[in-house]
């Protein structure tokens, strides 16, 4: 299908099915991009390959996304932000480090799964112009409101000291998590989950309540 009967199937649709194949044909083109971009890697990944990839003309591709770098950049923050809800809405029940670890162990799994496109995702989320930049922070935020939640709530449960600064564990949690990713990038740590479960571990520890002594019986 050529890209004048694209827009022309497009056009002719009414307008709930036109969103629909819209949507459809968007979809398709970010899961071609992922694939290719993991095949060969960003820069020798071209949009004709994209195009064939995903059963369109490279001309719907450029209608949709414009270049290779949104290309990029949309089904990276496209497929992360997925990524992140899933991990969001999958951390179990309490202790808040078995909830902690769950998300850890979610978003490795996604970042192992793809590891050419992840390095590549690593590098485009910190240094990305608007408005990816903006989308980025908006997702860190997300994550970070969630880790205080899941602090406060262990908190309240008795796991944190009443003083523990909750919004600052969570920045700790993130501090914990990049360290472990750009660890596992470089190729420095083969089990990076490990890792930040054991520095998170590590700092929880100094935010629990001591333990209460025992009397011994006489």
């Amino acid at each position: 299908m050529n890209a004048f009967n694209e827009d022309e199937a497009e056009a002719d649709a009414p307008l709930g099915a036109r969103a629909a194949q819209k949507a459809a044909t968007r979809e398709a083109v970010l899961q071609a991009a992922r694939d290719e971009f993991e095949r060969v890697g960003f820069d020798a990944a071209n949009l004709r390959a994209i195009a064939e990839r995903a059963s369109v003309s490279a001309g719907t591709v450029i209608h949709h996304y414009g270049d290779k770098r949104e290309l990029l950049h949309a089904a990276l923050f496209d497929d992360l932000e997925r990524t992140l809800s899933r991990g969001l809405s999958r951390l179990g029940d309490p202790p808040l480090e078995k909830q902690l670890a769950a998300l850890t162990r979610a978003m490795f799994r996604y970042y192992e799964k793809r590891p050419t496109l992840s390095r590549t995702l690593l590098k485009e989320s910190l240094f990305a112009d608007p408005p990816w930049a903006e989308r980025f922070t908006s997702q860190v935020g997300r994550v970070h409101l969630a880790i205080t939640k899941l602090g406060e709530e262990a908190r309240d449960r008795g796991e944190l000291r009443s003083d523990a600064n909750v919004p600052l564990l969570s920045v700790a949690y993130f501090s914990f998590f990049y360290f472990g990713l750009i660890s596992w990038a470089q190729g420095a740590h083969r089990d990076p989950t490990g890792l930040v479960e054991r520095l998170v571990d590590q700092h929880l520890a100094g935010l629990r309540p001591p333990r209460k002594a025992t009397r011994r019986r006489a």
